[in-house]
């Protein structure tokens, strides 16, 4: 939900003249930008997946859970250390990706809906200390069983949330009174609302599964 907010306000940041013709130009090249940008971040997540998924499946090991079994199980299966490394790495890479847009969001939330303006330092010490701070205190506490149950815990609370987020955007998006000439197509409002809907009924799914399991 929060990459909803984050490329939304990019755009805004981005100056062109206000004809039609030099907005429908913006808003192509606005949409190139970000469905690359997204492309990028859904291929290398995916990329993890798939490795990690083939390499234990080939191997007979059908039963990897958490994070720390693929990293230590990937160097026997691969025969190298580097597949390990890299499986770091990448997770690394994912992470640090993850803060900076929710950081970056919770910017934008906080400025555009609330008008609320602190100081750059500030904003990052509290987004840090409230990411890292509850994650670093189950670990030390409860262990890497129930950090994961955590992670699991985050995921579902964004995938909550992300109704909240599309439901809004396709709703505005089909609005003649706020968009104008550039509202979306009927088409586009249709299978917008059917994705919303889709998306919205699995994450009432998940949500029920999820906390039954708890």
């Amino acid at each position: 939900p929060h990459n909803l907010y984050l490329h939304s306000s990019i755009v805004q940041t981005r100056k062109c003249a206000r004809d039609e013709r030099s907005l429908r130009h913006a808003i192509k090249c606005f949409t190139i930008d970000s469905t690359v940008a997204l492309s990028l971040a859904l291929f290398v997540n995916a990329a993890i997946l798939i490795v990690a998924a083939a390499t234990f499946y080939r191997a007979g090991e059908n039963d990897v859970q958490l994070l720390e079994d693929a990293y230590e199980l990937l160097t026997p299966l691969l025969g190298t250390s580097a597949g390990s490394i890299l499986f770091g790495i990448a997770l690394l890479a994912s992470g640090q990706n993850s803060t900076l847009t929710g950081t970056m969001a919770g910017q934008i939330v906080m400025e555009g809906f609330l008008n609320f303006h602190i100081s750059p330092v500030w904003r990052r010490l509290f987004t840090r200390l409230a990411a890292i701070l509850p994650a670093a205190l189950v670990a030390i506490i409860a262990g890497p069983t129930a950090l994961n149950n955590l992670l699991i815990l985050s995921q579902v609370i964004l995938s909550f949330q992300l109704p909240f987020a599309i439901v809004p955007l396709v709703w505005f998006t089909a609005s003649k009174e706020k968009m104008g000439a550039f509202a979306s197509p009927l088409i586009v409002t249709v299978v917008a609302w059917v994705i919303a809907a889709v998306i919205t009924a699995l994450n009432i799914y998940l949500l029920v599964t999820t906390f039954s399991d708890l």
